[in-house]
């Protein structure tokens, strides 16, 4: 058999030699490329937002002080009245005579009194001349001093009885809107139990809400609650079909204590209403001033959920994404303050935040936040 030549052996030891060569490593896919802001840095004074209930700054319920039968409602319903205007008056003939019989009671007393007087002057000149004794003007003294008391019962009487005069026209204790009459002329009533109407006062007008313990606690530390004398607190308050917050007012009232059942505490402040267009019993928004300074703030899309708290994805200096719990204030210019839990350098993931899981290594785009001047701040 021919032995192979050298340069037969050639190719075959460059075959056998070729599998032996490192093979070239599998294309690695790239990092997901995200969007990632700094946190906007602004000066602002940051509000609470609470619902709110509109109450009458006063709320009356007129009933008579004298019973009799009504004469005359001088009212409509739901009349604006002023304080001391004429609503109902009552028959006053039972009270005329009342005041007739004060005055003659009141003439009887004062017969009896002169009568004392003049047996007091006849007794003493005979005691000084010893045809009486001492013991009858001593009676006769008496006697007086009975009879100007008997006077003075007699004035208080009749003062009563004046008063219960002036009682049957009964008027407005004070100014506002008169709800619709409850009795009509014809009708008996009873003092101090029959309802004739009620009245609200509305100008000013009361908003009442209720405060968290936490918020009750960031109100206390940055010095709400002022001592008396203190700058009042400043309110703002819109309808459901406004979106401004053009009402502005003042808190005038915090209670005492929180509640026990619900873990809050009742507050009230004091709106202007002088076109009365607010009403009772409807609902507000209402605006209680929460501090003021620098704050941060993000995208509301660059918030997460987790579990029960909320965390925004930051991407760290080496690409990998970091979570950071914060605690979220309201939305201002359609950004979301950020009271804790972040840092003005931090690079926070604005888009593809789906992409992003803690630990994974993106590429990070860089984008600048710019609030979104929303009219409606929530």
């Amino acid at each position: 058999m021919p032995t192979p030549s050298r340069k037969g052996l050639a190719p075959l030891a460059l075959a056998l030699a070729l599998p032996l060569l490192p093979l070239p490593l599998a294309a690695q896919p790239a990092p997901p490329t995200v969007t990632v802001s700094e946190p906007l840095r602004r000066n602002l004074t940051e509000w609470d937002e609470h619902i709110a209930r509109l109450e009458p700054s006063a709320r009356v319920e007129l009933r008579p002080r004298v019973s009799g039968q009504v004469e005359r409602v001088h009212f409509r319903d739901g009349q604006l009245v002023r304080a001391g205007e004429l609503l109902f008056t009552i028959d006053g003939r039972p009270f005329d005579i009342a005041i007739e019989s004060a005055r003659a009671e009141l003439a009887r007393a004062e017969a009896k009194l002169e009568l004392a007087r003049q047996e007091i002057d006849r007794t003493s000149s005979l005691v000084r001349e010893r045809y009486a004794p001492q013991a009858q003007l001593d009676t006769r003294r008496a006697a007086q001093r009975d009879a100007e008391a008997g006077i003075a019962d007699a004035r208080a009487k009749l003062r009563q009885a004046e008063l219960e005069r002036s009682w049957t026209e009964v008027r407005a204790p004070q100014s506002g809107r008169v709800s619709d009459r409850r009795v009509d002329s014809g009708n008996l009533v009873q003092a101090g139990a029959t309802l004739l109407t009620t009245i609200v006062a509305l100008d000013p007008i009361y908003a009442s809400f209720d405060l968290s313990e936490a918020d009750l606690l960031r109100f206390n530390r940055r010095g709400g609650a002022r001592p008396e004398g203190g700058a009042p607190e400043p309110v703002r308050l819109r309808l459901a079909d406004e979106t401004g917050w053009d009402r502005q007012g003042e808190l005038d009232f915090l209670d005492t204590a929180l509640d026990a059942r619900s873990g809050t505490i009742r507050a009230r402040a004091t709106l202007p209403n002088p076109d009365l267009f607010l009403t009772p019993g409807s609902f507000a928004r209402l605006r209680l001033r929460a501090g003021e300074g620098e704050v941060l703030m993000v995208p509301d899309a660059a918030i997460a959920a987790d579990q029960a708290a909320r965390v925004v994805m930051t991407v760290a200096a080496d690409g990998t994404v970091v979570a950071k719990p914060v605690a979220l204030g309201p939305v201002v210019d359609g950004l979301r303050v950020v009271r804790t839990g972040l840092l003005p350098a931090d690079q926070v993931i604005t888009a593809g935040l789906h992409l992003a899981r803690p630990g994974a290594r993106v590429t990070a785009e860089v984008k600048p936040l710019a609030p979104a001047r929303l009219a409606d701040a929530r």
